[in-house]
């Protein structure tokens, strides 16, 4: 039966539909979208085709309908769909397992259903590892400006703002250290990277359950960058002050910070990692939380207290273990793709850079980000972001602004003209404004 429409201040929303992230009073309707391939995704009305500069909240890490990866989940789905992963093995887990623990040198691996809920078995795990060890212990540090997700624990993790606001008083305290945001010609980087390796040393003098962090980049914060040396003293004073360090590699993850994982480029081994979004190169949800060795083994006991009681019904789900394995597989057999981009970007940005409200440009790895300064308020709620992706959307580029922040954080398929075009796109749409 063809779907109804609401009519809805003058505009057309589906009736059964709830968007996510959307004030539905000032937004435009959500735009049906026919089918996807690599860069490129295409609407049905108006008909057009949009370069997709932000792999669709950044999840479409190889493109759309990549061939390798769709391949890869229809033989897994001729073979086993799903089965009870408390109780038994497939192929597919044990080989992303082992992959992935080689990659990250985490022995020990967990498997969840998306970001938010990797990041609440990682915090979990943290908080019960020490009273396993007979120690309980209730602080927990975050950094100002982060985003974890939207499931309590996470949600209270995260910067405290308008979007969870409704939810304070059922949220657990969590201590906040600075997030030394930097950019290109940035002259004060050192002062606040010391301010805060100051304040977080001091509080790490209480004995800490583990301090969360987004490795090189805030993602939803804004597209805030720090640089890896800064990550290094984070995860130098943790381990100094025997607390556990947690590293929400959500969105940096699968060569977005131009390495495998961000972070490498600190040469540090966080003790717990969460990943999500690109691990099935945007094929299917699911989260995975790897641990040291050393935290498994504070969970094994006679005692059932001791054992981590925590679980999903599709938990190492076969297909989507097979879009893991087949997106990690593009990404070893092709690793200049993440590589260059970084590169690429500032090639274009030089433009950009000297238009007069531009302001705090910043590149990592396939991530560049840059500042309106038009009107004085600067955040996700600046009214600029939403004018600048409507204007987008009819150039043929499908760009989100988070406020007053432009970002690209394209597919790694795009080509090269299709990234000219999406920073001319912007070009021109800046000067207009």
């Amino acid at each position: 039966m063809k779907s109804q429409i609401l009519n809805n201040t003058n505009q057309d929303w589906h009736p059964n539909i709830w968007p996510p992230f959307t004030q539905i009073t000032n937004s435009n309707p959500q735009i049906e979208v026919t089918h996807g391939k690599d860069a490129l995704i295409y609407t049905k009305y108006p008909k057009k085709e949009l370069i997709d500069g932000i792999s669709s909240w950044w999840v479409t890490l190889h493109g759309h309908s990549n061939d390798y990866i769709a391949n890869a989940i229809f033989h897994q789905a001729k073979t086993l769909e799903q089965v009870i992963f408390a109780d038994f093995l497939h192929p597919q887990a044990q080989i992303l397992s082992e992959r992935l623990s080689t990659l990250t040198k985490l022995e020990r691996l967990f498997f969840s259903d998306n970001g938010s809920t990797a990041v609440e078995v990682a915090l979990k795990i943290a908080y019960q590892s020490w009273k396993n060890q007979g120690e309980t212990r209730n602080q927990i540090i975050a950094f100002d400006g982060a985003y974890h997700g939207d499931t309590f624990g996470a949600m209270a993790l995260g910067e405290r703002n308008i979007f969870n606001e409704n939810f304070d008083n059922l949220m657990f305290p969590v201590k906040r250290v600075p997030w030394p945001s930097t950019w290109i010609n940035d002259e004060e980087v050192e002062i606040k990277e010391n301010k805060a390796i100051k304040i977080l040393t001091n509080l790490l003098k209480k004995p800490t359950v583990a301090v969360i962090l987004e490795p090189l980049v805030q993602g939803a914060g804004g597209m805030n960058m720090v640089r890896p040396i800064f990550i290094k003293k984070v995860s130098e004073v943790v381990n100094n002050n025997n607390s556990l360090l947690i590293a929400d590699e959500v969105l940096t993850g699968f060569g977005r910070c131009g390495s495998l994982f961000a972070y490498q480029k600190a040469k540090i081994i966080p003790d717990l990692i969460s990943i999500s979004k690109g691990l099935t190169g945007g094929f299917l949800p699911m989260g995975i939380t790897l641990a040291k060795e050393k935290i498994f083994q504070s969970f094994i006991s006679d005692s059932p207290k001791k054992t981590f009681w925590h679980g999903h019904s599709f938990t190492a789900n076969p297909l989507g273990c097979a879009a893991a394995n087949a997106s990690l597989d593009l990404l070893e057999n092709d690793p200049i793709k993440y590589l260059s981009l970084e590169k690429k970007h500032f090639a274009h940005l030089e433009k950009i850079k000297k238009l007069p409200f531009v302001k705090n440009i910043r590149v990592t790895g396939t991530i560049a980000a840059f500042d309106i300064a038009i009107d004085n308020n600067f955040g996700y709620l600046n009214s600029i972001g939403k004018r600048i992706k409507t204007l987008s959307i009819k150039k043929g580029l499908f760009i989100r602004p988070l406020g007053n922040v432009i970002y690209l954080l394209p597919p790694l398929c795009i080509t090269d003209k299709q990234l000219e075009k999406s920073y001319n796109i912007i070009f021109d749409i800046l000067n207009e404004l």
